[in-house]
């Protein structure tokens, strides 16, 4: 996009410079003519400065919420202290784009959100996972109606890592925050809420499974919906071999696709979300779709998946702050994810 004459770039500062800072927001901060990246907390190694020179480095979150000329801060540190420091940042007037989960709980992010009002800054949810390729396949399905009434979907969002994570505090059970629920768990509520509302009834499994572990590694959560249906949604950390991660069934057909997005990886691997092949799934990885004819014949077709991209996030984020449009990702929608995953 280009800026319109009287849009100025938002300027930007990033709280931490860890994996989710140099691949889930700089790249795309930086590339975005709509915002201006200035400012990282960085309390020992300079690491940003490897990648951008011109970045100032703060010794504290203090330090960089004192900046009179940053205007949008990314909270990107670890979960436990997403409420504090997102409420600091509001308290001192910026807006504030937060990582998941935005809360621990339903009342926290109501009284985020309420707090965001009374400084009249925004407030905004980092969903990245609604812009993945592999999900936009499945809303393409969903919307087009071509499955009838949709009775049983699946979700899932599963690794193989049997070792406890070296980062302490994600394995610390009294860290709030801690635990696969509120890690992936944000992730494929958030996606199952987007495409059918808050559920009537929620029914929650979870357990520990690695050795030593103290924290949820597993966790399976049924949503039940209007007109009888079913949405499953499951994670885990001890799955070698994973299935499907999208499986939908209705009345006329069924949908299932692999968990493909490529950004992650491709972010990792140093690609520019500009370049034209960043978000493409690779050959063979289609979704499939079969469909019954009205003689009862089944045909399956592949589904190409259109290119995803989290600069998508980053416009809408834009779009909010500089010309005050709805974004995507709603209080209410928010809340409801926390009561989900609390249940």
């Amino acid at each position: 996009m280009t800026l319109s004459a009287n849009s100025t770039p938002i300027k930007t500062g990033l709280l931490a410079y860890g994996m989710s800072g140099k691949i889930f927001h700089a790249p795309f901060l930086t590339q975005h003519p709509g915002f201006d990246l200035r400012a990282v907390v960085q309390r020992h190694e300079q690491r940003m400065q490897a990648d951008y020179p011109h970045i100032k480095s703060y010794g504290s979150v203090a330090e960089l919420l004192a900046d009179p000329e940053l205007e949008l801060v990314v909270v990107n540190t670890p979960s436990a202290t997403h409420v504090e420091l997102a409420s600091q940042a509001l308290l001192v007037g910026k807006h504030v784009l937060l990582e998941k989960p935005v809360a621990t709980t339903a009342a926290e992010v109501r009284a985020l959100f309420n707090l965001a009002r009374q400084q009249n800054r925004q407030l905004l949810a980092y969903q990245n996972r609604r812009w993945d390729t592999d999900f936009g396949s499945v809303r393409q399905v969903v919307e087009s109606g071509q499955l009838g009434r949709l009775i049983e979907v699946h979700f899932r969002f599963d690794r193989f890592k049997p070792q406890l994570n070296p980062k302490k505090f994600k394995e610390d059970a009294d860290s709030p925050g801690s635990g696969l629920v509120l890690d992936l768990g944000p992730h494929l509520v958030d996606q199952a809420i987007s495409l059918f509302g808050q559920p009537l009834k929620v029914e929650k499994a979870q357990g520990s499974y690695r050795e030593n572990s103290r924290v949820a590694d597993y966790f399976h959560l049924h949503l039940h919906y209007p007109e009888g249906l079913h949405v499953y949604l499951s994670s885990s950390l001890l799955v070698a071999d994973p299935g499907p991660a999208f499986v939908l069934h209705g009345t006329q057909g069924s949908f299932r696709k692999d968990r493909t997005d490529p950004q992650e990886a491709q972010l990792v691997a140093g690609l520019k979300p500009a370049d034209p092949a960043y978000g493409r799934e690779q050959p063979g990885q289609e979704g499939c779709l079969t469909l019954a004819a009205p003689d009862g014949s089944l045909t399956a077709t592949p589904v190409p998946a259109v290119p995803g991209s989290y600069a998508g996030l980053f416009e809408a984020v834009y779009q909010a702050i500089r010309h005050g449009r709805p974004y995507p990702v709603t209080e209410a929608e928010l809340v409801g994810q926390l009561e989900v995953l609390a249940s």
